[in-house]
C-alpha cells in the first residue's frame, strides 16, 4: 500500500513538471489554432494514406504538414498566425455557404427559383410557374423581369 502511495506521488509530481516544462515552453508562443488542428490532421491522413499505398509523395505531404503545423504552434508572430487562420476560416465559412445554398435549391427545385440579382448579386427565391413577373430585390431595392 505505502509502495503504491509513492508511486503515485512521483507521478504527480512527474506529471507537474511536465505541465510546467510546456508552460514555459508555449509562454510567449502562438500555440494551437483551428488552422493547426486541420493541418495535424490532414498531415495524419497522409502518413496513414502513405502507410498503405506506398506513395512516396503522401510521405512528403506528411512531413510538410506536420513541419507546418508545429512551426506555426511555435511561431512568435501571433499577427500573421492569426491572418492565415481568419483567411482558412473565411474559406471554409463560404464553402458551408455555398453547400447549403446547393442544399436549399435542390430542396427546392420542384417549387421555386433561384435568381440572382442583377444590380448586387443578392439570390432571391421565387415561386415556379408564375410567368413573367416582376421581381423586386430585398437588399438594394433593385426591380427586374424574369419568366418563372
Amino acid at each position: 500500500m505505502e509502495r503504491a502511495r509513492g508511486m503515485l506521488m512521483r507521478w504527480q509530481v512527474w506529471k507537474q513538471r511536465v505541465t510546467t516544462a510546456l508552460y514555459r515552453l508555449f509562454q510567449g508562443r502562438y500555440g494551437g489554432d483551428q488552422l493547426t488542428v486541420v493541418l495535424l490532421i490532414a498531415s495524419m491522413l497522409c502518413f496513414l494514406a502513405a502507410r498503405f499505398t506506398r506513395l512516396p509523395w503522401l510521405m512528403l505531404l506528411y512531413y510538410v504538414g506536420m513541419f507546418w503545423g508545429i512551426w506555426r504552434m511555435f511561431s512568435r508572430n501571433f499577427a500573421a498566425r492569426s491572418r492565415e487562420n481568419q483567411r482558412m476560416l473565411s474559406l471554409v465559412h463560404k464553402g458551408r455557404a455555398q453547400g447549403r445554398m446547393l442544399r436549399n435549391r435542390f430542396r427546392d427545385r420542384k417549387d421555386f427559383r433561384y435568381l440572382k440579382c442583377p444590380a448586387c448579386g443578392q439570390h432571391l427565391r421565387v415561386p415556379k410557374g408564375k410567368g413573367k413577373i416582376e421581381v423586386t430585390c430585398r437588399s438594394c431595392r433593385a426591380a427586374f423581369i424574369r419568366k418563372v
